[in-house]
């Protein structure tokens, strides 16, 4: 996430001063006691000033951009002063223009978040003032100004810095919140779709129970005991659970088959006909296996297999006490091409 003015308009402002800049300094050229360090002073100060507004990932300076352009800002104050008089009558007019090109430059570098390498010659600029022209000249030049522009682009950048990383956090939490909201309308729908289909499979059985009294027959309760059962799939099961498995596993339990059906989460990618080869596998193992216990199970850390089914039949009671017999070993695939 951005915030503030666009990049592009800030390097085009920044690209304008500096060229008014580099005007000043030709204009100035009459001045200078010899104008060849001078017209090397401009050159890189245009260099340094094209390099540091390149659109050149990250946002932050390259560290040698930021060295380069305190390395500057030693040399052109060293080269054109070299070739200026630091008092002279009626002053030095544009001829300091090196004052607010240093200014400008250091400000671009903070900007661009080296701090360090802007207030390094941000220092040198104000030393090398005073021991050239003395400590009145920090104001006549305008070093002042240019420490103040450094200073500015400081706050500024730092600040913007701390308004970024505070939207960031934002944009998180706010995303964080919806998907938090997304899954509990997700949990509301789950459980009201669990609670309708609840209540049409237990209706009937409620309105005899109702009827009756609560007096029911055997074979009654047996069928609220599969009602139970069933009921119990549809929380515990939830996508193992077609028509197919669903009449499956009530028959098995009719024969006197324990079924159990976990879901854990393994087969929530599986979608339309993946899904549905899953089930009808499953439906058809259960149909197969005459096992006295069935366990289906969904496999949520493994990239291949979706579901295991168990078939086990129970040991014979003796002095040793066998354990229950596998009597089905099923490993249903998330691909069909696995067999």
């Amino acid at each position: 996430m951005r915030i503030g003015v666009p990049r592009y308009l800030i390097s085009a402002v920044a690209a304008v001063f500096s060229l008014y800049l580099v005007a000043l300094g030709i204009y100035a050229l009459d001045r200078p006691t010899d104008t060849g360090p001078v017209i090397v002073a401009l050159v890189l100060f245009g260099v340094a000033t094209v390099v540091s507004l390149l659109p050149l990932p990250p946002s932050r300076m390259p560290i040698w951009i930021a060295a380069f352009n305190t390395g500057v800002v030693v040399v052109i104050p060293l080269a054109v002063s070299a070739n200026l008089h630091p008092n002279p009558p009626g002053g030095n007019g544009y001829a300091t223009w090196y004052v607010a090109a240093a200014g400008a430059l250091l400000a671009i570098t903070a900007t661009r978040r080296r701090f360090g390498f802007a207030w390094a010659g941000a220092a040198f600029l104000v030393l090398h003032t005073v021991a050239w022209a003395g400590p009145t000249a920090l104001v006549s030049l305008g070093v002042v100004g240019s420490v103040a522009w450094v200073a500015i682009a400081h706050l500024i950048s730092a600040g913007m810095a701390t308004a970024s990383k505070d939207a960031q956090r934002f944009a998180l939490a706010e995303r964080e919140a919806t998907l938090w909201q997304a899954a509990q309308e997700a949990h509301v729908h789950e459980r009201q779709s669990r609670l309708g289909q609840t209540n049409s499979m237990a209706l009937a059985m409620l309105r005899q129970i109702e009827g009756s009294g609560g007096n029911l027959s055997p074979e009654q309760r047996q069928e609220c005991l599969y009602l139970e059962g069933a009921i119990r799939d549809e929380i515990r099961g939830r996508r193992l659970l077609n028509d197919a498995v669903r009449s499956e596993v009530m028959l098995a339990r009719r024969r006197g088959t324990t079924v159990t059906l976990l879901d854990e989460g393994g087969i929530d990618d599986l979608v339309g006909a993946q899904l549905e080869r899953v089930q009808v596998r499953l439906a058809e193992a259960i149909a197969s296996t005459s096992a006295d216990k069935v366990i289906a199970r969904t496999v949520p850390d493994d990239p291949q297999v979706a579901v295991t089914v168990v078939g086990l039949r129970s040991g014979a009671d003796d002095a040793e006490g066998l354990d229950d017999e596998i009597d089905l070993w099923l490993e249903i695939p998330r691909d069909a091409s696995i067999r």
